[in-house]
């Protein structure tokens, strides 16, 4: 079976479950999910220059509401409950847990402990982290020592 760590920031989407599901064909495909809230992430501005990329200008006045801390790891714990749900719905096996600390670090850790074929970052375009490749993907590919394949995700959850 191949293994594929998908690294998210929030709930999947029905298009995304789809893609993912599909991307190796017919072969059997087992998720180990990791999610790391988007109030954890990068600070305000940043986030607020990607919604203002994306023309999303209501987004990026409510940043400020973004929730961090405790109540971004509750929100971050539902969605990801809600996508292995969804993977499960299409027939994958997929567990999955919270990132709590340093991204790359879990993403390191989890990629050997379960000896995985690929590493599948889905997530909103973070343009600014991207264009000094910061974002996870980019960095990634130095770190995990399988391939990176890099994804944007459908904006709104279905």
């Amino acid at each position: 079976m191949f293994t594929s760590v998908l690294m998210i920031e929030k709930a999947l989407t029905s298009a995304d479950v789809e893609f993912v599901t599909t991307l190796h064909g017919d072969e059997s495909v087992s998720f180990r999910v990791l999610l790391q809230p988007r109030g954890d992430q990068a600070d305000r501005l940043l986030r607020a220059i990607d919604d203002i990329a994306l023309g999303e200008l209501d987004e990026a006045a409510h940043e400020r509401d973004t929730p961090e801390g405790k109540d971004a790891a509750a929100l971050g714990r539902q969605a990801l409950d809600v996508s292995l749900a969804a993977l499960h719905a299409a027939g994958s096996e997929a567990e999955g847990r919270l990132i709590e600390d340093h991204p790359l670090d879990a993403l390191r850790t989890l990629v050997a402990e379960v000896d995985a074929d690929e590493v599948i970052v889905l997530t909103d375009p973070h343009y600014v982290e991207e264009f000094f490749h910061r974002d996870w993907a980019s960095r990634a590919r130095h770190k995990v020592g399988v391939p990176v394949l890099k994804l944007f995700s459908h904006s709104k959850a279905q």
